[in-house]
């Protein structure tokens, strides 16, 4: 049943969109550095950064600048 588990858990994975982004050398350094810091993946530093940013801008927030998600 674990078997059963991980391919059902790493289907769930292969149907979340992905994205490539390119930071400047200096950026990436400092998220290589956060990262190893908080002993997570750049991916998971990333991410967490975005739906900060997200959840800021949403129009539930009262911070909104133009757009919604």
């Amino acid at each position: 049943m674990t078997e059963k588990r991980h391919v059902k858990d790493k289907a769930k994975l292969a149907r979340q969109p992905r994205a490539s982004i390119t930071f400047p050398p200096r950026l990436y350094r400092i998220l290589e550095s956060l990262a190893k810091e908080k002993k997570v993946s750049i991916a998971w530093v990333v991410r967490e950064a975005v739906e900060k940013y997200a959840t800021d801008q949403s129009p539930q927030s009262g911070k909104a600048k133009g757009g919604s998600l």
